[in-house]
């Protein structure tokens, strides 16, 4: 491993990660503000990962092909402009808008970083270090709460934004100076296909989970808000909130080690029901402190599931192409994240807020059945 590499990477996805961080959990809080529906609030959210889902596969095809550098700074470029955008959006239509262009420049970036890292990656320590790589990920998206939540309190939502698009062009600057182009995996000519990936039983499995997952993330970060706003909590102790994550998250620098040494499919399956029981029980959390347990808990369940997932991608990834199936690995996630929210939003207008929570915890049961079948004969257990 070039750790020379891995830092400049892992520091600029930190940067990345902490500017989407300080906006996303009080977007749903602004689109309410300018008389969004709960419908509408969810397409705020969606349509970040739905921007992505067409175009994915090109990038991630093409970045095999022309290098990984590029797309890592025209996806920054776009982050940090649509950013700027934000600030000007006064109505839900136009934030729809924003996020879907923001969303465009995320296609170009999260994969291909996690592409970059997988070429680097030394066979055998898959979990290791991806364990390390989603830790700063999800310490880049807690962190960002947190600090979103001070500097709403202290001067407005719109002042996140544009702290967002300083953070972006940061990270921007850093991977033009710094991170050099590496050796890419490729596939080989029989895997050449952009389909060929799909007839992988373990891509399959690990794509199924990844969406469903996508979904319970979605139900947390659009509508925890919402519920906790309700409850009478302020957006500081929301940012605080959603912070926890990245406590948490530095357990993945252990689940990561685990994960080359143990049964990838039991941490991937027993992670994500803990996640499941947790995410029903957010509706009977009636104060910030039960919800923060319930939240910790959602976040303990992904962290150990999360390094396993990802080394079953890199595993993979040395056949098919590691930008193709990076870019396969962010699609089921950006499906999830999308149709989650609109589903989602349409069950919490319908029916009732609670069932947010339920319904999502219904569809992480369901890709645990399915996850469980489809890997369960594979040879690609470590």
């Amino acid at each position: 491993m070039n750790k020379k590499t891995f830092f400049v990477l892992v520091s600029t996805m930190f940067i990345s990660m902490l500017a989407m961080g300080i906006v996303s959990p009080f977007l749903p809080i602004y689109a309410e503000e300018l008389g969004a529906s709960n419908l509408e609030i969810g397409l705020v959210q969606a349509s970040f990962s739905i921007a992505g889902i067409g175009t994915l596969l090109f990038i991630g095809r093409w970045s095999d092909r022309l290098g990984r550098k590029p797309f890592l700074l025209s996806g920054l470029a776009v982050l940090t402009l649509s950013s700027v955008g934000l600030m000007y959006a006064d109505s839900p239509l136009l934030l729809i808008i924003m996020r879907f262009i923001q969303g465009l420049g995320a296609t170009a970036h999260l994969p291909i970083a996690q592409a970059y890292l997988g070429d680097i990656t030394p066979e055998g320590s898959e979990g290791k270090w991806m364990g390390y790589f989603n830790a700063v990920l999800f310490a880049g998206v807690g962190a960002g709460p947190l600090l979103g939540g001070l500097i709403a309190d202290m001067y407005s939502i719109v002042a996140t934004f544009l702290f967002m698009a300083i953070l972006n062009f940061l990270g921007l600057l850093a991977v033009m100076i710094f991170l050099k182009e590496m050796p890419r995996k490729v596939a080989a000519r029989e895997h050449s296909s952009v389909l060929a990936p799909l007839k992988s039983r373990v891509m399959l499995g690990v794509l199924v989970q990844r969406m469903t997952n996508g979904i319970g993330t979605s139900s947390l970060m659009t509508f925890i808000p919402i519920f906790a706003n309700k409850l009478g909590i302020t957006t500081g102790l929301i940012g605080i909130l959603i912070a926890m994550r990245t406590p948490v998250s530095f357990l993945q620098t252990y689940s990561g080690n685990l994960a080359d040494r143990w049964n990838r499919r039991y941490m991937v399956i027993q992670g994500s029901l803990f996640s499941m029981a947790m995410i029903a029980l957010v509706p009977v959390t009636g104060a910030f402190w039960p919800l923060l347990i319930v939240y910790v808990g959602v976040t303990l369940g992904q962290s150990y599931a999360m390094p396993a997932t990802t080394a079953y991608t890199v595993k993979e990834g040395r056949t098919f192409g590691m930008g193709i199936c990076m870019t396969y690995f962010m699609m089921a996630m950006q499906v999830g994240n999308g149709v989650g929210p609109i589903a989602l939003g349409f069950i919490a207008d319908r029916v009732s807020l609670d069932w947010v929570f339920y319904s999502a915890a219904i569809a992480l049961f369901i890709s645990n059945f399915i996850f469980f079948f489809t890997i369960k004969n594979s040879d690609s257990l470590p």
